[in-house]
């Protein structure tokens, strides 16, 4: 019997029949993993994000992400408070790893379609509304201004953007925010026709961007579209270091993976290890992490059901907040415009695209609107990372 208690005190067990909360957290983790796995929805952020739950919440394994009293040296986080954290405060905590994926991202991104159809670019800041929206309401329901800048970001849909913003004003909110940001990021399926439903007419899902091209076609073509591609990124970097410097982190190595992309082959090195070796490794540190902040004393509050609940508010107001603003344009414009397209102004790339062509496809096989959608899609990158670093700017 004393061998048995031996054994039995060696195990979890007792900490998980002492404890409920862990069953509950390691239930999440295995719903993220579902999600994942199952379904698909975004599983190379969503199965490390889920599995660094498990792993923090699996009692005695010491993975969880803790507060750290200020002054210990990296060498002491990790003797101390284990590899987890090390990762957290090296990486995360300082900022590092949401610029680097953002390189990456920017080395997998084509800014073609934006280009070819500037004018739906606009689209894209228009949805990035839902984040003031949520950033006002979670002031009145009793968050601090940098809380709920970093509540609101959520519904520029962009991962590494809510994150960068979190880090930088309210820390001690990362893990929901982040879990609510890839959860809602991996729901843009069911999203996005969830506010169509609600928002468009039959009429407007049928308008076909092609028919509205060959009416009225461009009276200014792109004459080199690969120079104007290698041309952009250094332009647009450039520009945003000037007016929004806070931006810069974000913005910046974006336009830094995208340019090292356009140049060809003289920087093919560069852009393998950007899109491929680089963002892989980063994004596998960055999802563990995140995931090893959801430990039951942060996630389980009422602030935390706030945060999920303001996200997809965030989230929906966002996506509606793109189709409204097509409707104004379609008011004044002869050449009309799909409001499906502003859908598709959330940073979701390029998921939301997709989602808004199968909408389009489904009422009118012939209306293939990919190229257009991807135009206000791709600017939502560049809105959301903009938004991030003017609220970094003016509450940081």
């Amino acid at each position: 019997m004393e061998l048995f208690e031996k054994v039995y005190r060696m195990t979890a067990l007792g900490d998980l029949v002492a404890h409920p909360s862990y069953i509950l957290m390691i239930l999440i983790g295995f719903g993220l993993l579902y999600l994942g796995i199952a379904k698909k929805y975004e599983p190379l952020l969503l199965v490390p994000i889920a599995f660094g739950v498990l792993l923090a919440n699996f009692p005695g394994g010491g993975m969880g992400v803790e507060k750290i009293p200020e002054g210990l040296t990296l060498p002491q986080i990790a003797e101390q408070y284990g590899i987890m954290n090390f990762v957290y405060y090296a990486l995360i905590k300082t900022g590092f790893l949401p610029p680097i994926i953002f390189m990456g991202v920017g080395a997998l991104t084509d800014f073609g379609p934006m280009l070819r159809n500037l004018r739906l670019a606009f689209f894209g800041a228009a949805a990035q509304i839902g984040i003031f929206c949520v950033l006002m309401a979670a002031v009145a329901m009793g968050f601090t201004l940098k809380e709920a800048a970093s509540l609101g970001i959520i519904g520029g849909a962009d991962g590494p953007t809510a994150i960068y913003t979190t880090i930088k004003l309210a820390p001690h909110l990362l893990g929901p925010i982040a879990i609510a940001a890839y959860s809602y990021m991996a729901l843009v399926p069911v999203i996005i026709p969830f506010v169509v439903r609600f928002s468009m007419t039959k009429k407007e899902l049928l308008i076909n961007m092609k028919e509205q091209d060959k009416l009225f076609p461009s009276t200014k073509p792109i004459k080199n579209l690969q120079a104007l591609k290698i041309m952009f990124p250094i332009a647009l970097g450039s520009i945003v270091a000037i007016l929004v410097p806070s931006s810069v982190p974000l913005v910046g190595f974006l336009m830094f993976g995208n340019l090292v992309k356009e140049i060809g082959v003289a920087t093919g090195r560069l852009y393998q290890a950007t899109s491929e070796t680089i963002l892989n490794s980063a994004t596998v540190f960055l999802g563990l992490s995140v995931g090893a902040t959801m430990t039951t004393k942060a996630f389980l509050n009422t602030q935390t059901l706030m945060i999920v609940v303001g996200g997809f508010i965030a989230f929906a107001i966002s996506i509606l907040g793109g189709i409204m603003a097509v409707k104004v344009y379609n008011l004044f414009a002869k050449k009309k415009i799909n409001p499906l397209i502003g859908a598709t102004g959330l940073s979701a790339v390029p998921m939301a695209a997709r989602v808004a062509n199968e909408i389009a496809i489904k009422h009118d096989p012939s209306n293939h609107l990919l190229q257009y959608a991807m135009a206000s899609n791709i600017s939502g990158v560049i809105g959301s990372a903009v938004a991030a670093g003017v609220l970094i700017s003016f509450l940081g």
